[in-house]
């Protein structure tokens, strides 16, 4: 756990600033041995985290559900078993917005408003959509001003109300089955795959800047990929490459692709 680090393993100043600001709350919590957290971060952010602290004893990441994708870096003393988490003192609240199941809104139509309402997107974690109703994840401290405040997503009026971690349901992802053989393991032929995109405009995203794998920022076409991982694609969505089969009498790779829908 070295703060000289920062400047080795980020990229930009943005990056920079986030984890001065991550740095300082959990090293003041393992000074004075009390519990800390940061905001929610994003897997990219989480990745950086992970080589700037390395294995500290306490440490671990929440975000309100085992799968959570944007999670808090939480520091626990010795004195506080992870499950503390959950309780009533979690540094994490799900809120719940139930609207008229007739109406479709989207994660977007959500993020949209809260930030709209003014609120930073490392205050907001996950935000779980499904019929007629939206569970979302926040900080416990702006949790007060949206049960207060916010009643509404795009032109829809919804009723917010508080739910117990425990109570949490993620709604099963939608995803839609992909059986296909590419050339080779490479990033661009799986995306190209998997959203049904030529392979030169795939390439193209990628060294564009606008693919992740597992969260993390990818620009090299050629990057072998393997069963198990997600990747996204700015403006497309993302996909999982589920399955790697054998090869087929051509030489070429049988996959299962999932695409999220």
């Amino acid at each position: 756990m070295d703060r000289m680090n920062i400047d080795k393993i980020t990229q930009d100043p943005q990056e920079r600033i986030l984890l001065s600001k991550v740095y300082e709350k959990i090293d003041a919590a393992l000074r004075r041995q009390i519990p800390g957290n940061t905001g929610f971060l994003s897997p990219r952010e989480q990745e950086l985290c992970r080589y700037l602290f390395g294995q500290v004893p306490g440490l671990c990441f929440f975000g309100g559900y085992p799968d959570a994708e944007r999670r808090m870096l939480c520091y626990l003393p010795e004195y506080l078993e992870e499950r503390a988490l959950y309780d009533d003192h979690s540094p994490v609240v799900c809120l719940q917005a139930a609207f008229y199941q007739g109406d479709v809104l989207t994660h977007r139509d959500f993020l949209g408003a809260l930030m709209g309402a003014g609120i930073s997107r490392e205050s907001v974690g996950d935000i779980l959509v499904s019929q007629g109703r939206c569970d979302f994840l926040v900080t416990k401290q702006i949790a007060p001003f949206l049960l207060q405040e916010f009643t509404g997503a795009g032109r829809v009026k919804v009723r917010l109300t508080q739910i117990p971690l425990a109570e949490l349901v993620p709604p099963e992802a939608q995803v839609r089955q992909i059986r296909d053989t590419i050339s080779s393991l490479r990033l661009d032929a799986a995306i190209a795959s998997g959203f049904r995109i030529g392979r030169s405009l795939a390439a193209k995203y990628v060294t564009e800047g606008r693919a992740s794998i597992d969260g993390l920022p990818c620009t090299k076409p050629d990057k072998t990929v393997a069963q198990g991982m997600k990747i996204s694609v700015r403006g497309l969505g993302k996909i999982l490459l589920h399955s790697v089969g054998g090869q087929t009498k051509k030489g070429r790779i049988s996959v299962e692709i999932h695409r999220y829908v």
